[in-house]
Parts: structure tokens; sequence; C-alpha cells
């Protein structure tokens, strides 16, 4: 709990900069996260464990400091499952996302101006982030870390990134 708070109040300070810093521009904020804790199976498409739902909650928590606008997630129930509690804690429907269809640049301009979590997957969040950033930066995430924060703020003028881990 004390470390959800550290986060949200990371979250704030880091926002609360920029906008004054940049206030010539409408800047897009992105949180990104892999999803939660996974039930290990064949199933293509398997459930959340009992951690990763608890996760899930802890991540709304992270979260419910920022003004949510919109929460994407992948169309599989661990993604979903994750997304929930933030999007339901502030209102929202999930919109489902493809990585591999996704049109960045339509997606940029969609989401001009506006706060929005993305929930993803170990080989599809960092490549997202890289295409927000314009950057090759961020490899893919290690199949047992499920506690990746990147926070991607896009302006007229300038690009911040960064990477937070919450246990």
């Amino acid at each position: 709990m004390k470390r959800s708070l550290a986060i949200g109040i990371v979250i704030l300070l880091v926002f609360g900069i920029y906008p004054q810093e940049y206030s010539n521009s409408n800047p897009a904020k992105y949180f990104l996260i892999r999803h939660a804790e996974k039930v290990v199976s064949k199933d293509r498409d398997p459930a959340l464990k009992v951690r990763g739902a608890l996760r899930a909650e802890k991540w709304a928590e992270v979260l419910k400091s920022v003004k949510l606008d919109a929460v994407y997630s992948t169309n599989y129930k661990r993604t979903m499952a994750t997304a929930q509690p933030a999007a339901e804690s502030q209102g929202l429907e999930i919109t489902s996302y493809h990585p591999t269809e996704i049109d960045y640049a339509q997606f940029k301009a969609d989401t001009r101006g506006k706060t929005v979590l993305i929930v993803g997957h170990s080989n599809t969040i960092p490549g997202f982030v890289n295409q927000l950033i314009g950057q090759d930066k961020y490899p893919d995430i290690e199949h047992n870390n499920n506690g990746n924060l990147y926070i991607v703020e896009l302006g007229e003028d300038y690009v911040s990134d960064m990477l937070l881990h919450v246990d």
C-alpha cells in the first residue's frame, strides 16, 4: 500500500511539472502495463491467477490519482481482467485493440491531449512504447515481470518517457 502511494505521488509530480513547463502544448499522457500474472495453462487465453487479480486491483490503486480518459486492452481474458479495475474505478469502458493491426499515427491523433491506460503483453507493450516515442529503446519484458509501468508524455514539441517498476 505504501509503495502504491509512493508511485502515485511520483506520477502526480511528473505530470504536475510538465504541463506548466510546456504550457503551449496539449500533451497526451500514456500509462502502459503488461497484464498481471496469468494461470499457467496450455490454453491460449488463460485467466489471471489470484495474485494477478490482486495486482490488477493494485494497478487501479496506483492510477487512482490519474484522471484517465480512456483504457485500451488487447482482447484476451488476462489483459481485460488487468484493465477492468482501473476502468471501473474511473467509470470507463475498455476499448479493444490489436497490437499488430494498430495504426500508431492514428492512435496518437485520436488520443491527443488525453490520458490513456494501455494494457498488453510482454512482447507488445515495449514495442507500443517505442512506437509512441519514436525510438527503439525498450526491449521485451521478461516473462516473470508483471510490474513494469511505462509512462509516456507527448507534447507538440517534446517527448518524455520513463519506466517504473511496481512490485
